[in-house]
């Protein structure tokens, strides 16, 4: 099985909430038999009831509350979504709602202990399962304490700020693997003469159309080394790939590689994953923003939210040496060209769409200069052109939607809370 294979099938365990439930099933089928084993052997005192009847009827209970919660909590569960996605960006279901453990984990005691009790009572007809009835019971008790839990978790969970918050948690986790080193002053790219000019063969995309989820460079990197050799992938991770578009130029001696092994290094799919897509996170906070700020929803406060983790990642992402597109092997020797976003791509995509949407609520224009004035502030030099640019277009925008001198003196004040937290002094 090729890395691609096995990257499309960890992620898919990773976002599936019927994996933990299986896995709990499988469990019960194996603590029901030692079960009866040690119940043969034990001669164990109900905790609960001390008769058969309540036994069972304790039993009874225990898989009616089971089936409720399942079905409530898919029910409602399905309904939260929906609402979510359709007030935020549906891009928030596979980015944080289907990765989350406690909810999977959740489930997953649900129908242990939905199946335990089944087991239990199915098993009671000429002699009551005295540690088996105990044990039922008392996932009971803990099914419904994590119920309750469950409900307040997920209440907590749909919240805008908690969505964006964990966007950017997981968007700071995949920036730091993607860009593992700290900025180097002055950075000194590659120069386009050291760069091949026409490559050897140009690799079609053969199957279907879909987008670059993630590639694994180490791969890559080794074989154009082993062949002496040097590859240039087309598309950057996120991109979307037509059936018969260039996908790999090769270089040297890299054309003899196999096509097979190149292709067996990209995973693709459907839709965009944050795995290794360091602008993905960006994508889904700006989408937020811009959804809170149309006219159909009109919530500014949403997208100063939204401000604040796009702060967050732009303060690390200026911290951080990105890749020139080259990708060196141990000897020094150039052997993968990888397309990679740049500083500008980065500070476009966390400003641009927000001022387009929001310059004319004071809030977001309010909350945006502060973001800017703060990052030209605190990151290296070589950072803040963009920066500037962004605080100039801010400028213009905000004299061409405001006529009177008072409300855009308001709007230029640098304000963190978006409005109320400058005293304009």
């Amino acid at each position: 099985m090729g890395w691609n294979r096995w990257y499309a099938a960890r992620s898919y365990v990773r976002t599936a909430l019927w994996i933990v439930p299986l896995i709990a099933l499988v469990i019960e089928q194996v603590v029901i038999r030692l079960i009866m084993l040690v119940d043969v052997h034990v001669n164990w005192v109900p905790l609960i009831s001390a008769t058969a009847t309540g036994t069972l009827g304790e039993i009874d209970t225990v898989v009616t509350l089971e089936i409720s919660f399942i079905v409530f909590t898919f029910g409602s569960m399905l309904v939260a979504l929906q609402v979510a996605s359709g007030q935020l960006t549906p891009r928030i279901i596979a980015t944080t709602l289907l990765r989350d453990n406690v909810i999977r984990f959740t489930v997953g005691l649900f129908a242990f202990t939905l199946m335990l009790a089944v087991g239990v009572r199915a098993r009671s007809d000429e002699k009551i399962l005295a540690i088996g009835g105990t044990i039922a019971v008392l996932f009971g008790l803990a099914s419904i304490l994590a119920f309750l839990f469950l409900i307040d978790y997920t209440t907590r969970l749909l919240r805008p700020v908690a969505i964006v918050w964990r966007i950017g948690e997981r968007g700071i986790k995949v920036i730091e693997s993607v860009y593992p080193e700290t900025i180097r002053e002055p950075h000194v790219p590659i120069p386009p003469s050291e760069r091949p000019i026409d490559a050897g063969r140009t690799m079609m995309h053969r199957g279907k159309s879909a987008i670059v989820l993630a590639l694994n460079p180490d791969a890559l990197v080794a074989a154009a080394r082993q062949t002496g050799g040097m590859i240039e992938l087309v598309h950057r991770v996120g991109d979307f790939v037509a059936t018969g578009e260039p996908l790999f130029r090769l270089y040297g001696r890299a054309t003899e590689i196999d096509d097979r092994t190149l292709c067996a290094q990209v995973a693709f799919g459907g839709e965009r994953t944050i795995e290794q897509d360091s602008t993905f996170a960006f994508r889904v906070i700006v989408d937020v923003a811009i959804k809170a700020l149309s006219k159909a929803i009109n919530d500014p406060t949403t997208a100063v939210l939204a401000i604040d983790q796009l702060h967050r990642l732009l303060r690390l992402v200026g911290r951080r040496h990105l890749h020139d597109d080259a990708v060196l092997d141990a000897d020094g020797q150039l052997r993968l060209i990888l397309p990679t976003p740049g500083w500008d791509d980065f500070v476009h995509l966390a400003c641009r769409e927000i001022r387009f949407y929001g310059a004319e609520n004071f809030q977001v224009a309010r909350r945006l200069r502060a973001m800017i004035e703060n990052l030209i502030a605190v990151l290296p030099e070589s950072r803040r052109p963009a920066l500037h640019l962004e605080l100039h277009l801010l400028d213009r925008t905000l004299e061409n939607l405001h006529a009177l001198p008072e409300d855009l003196a308001l709007a230029r004040q640098a304000d963190w809370q978006g409005l109320g937290g400058s005293s304009g002094t």
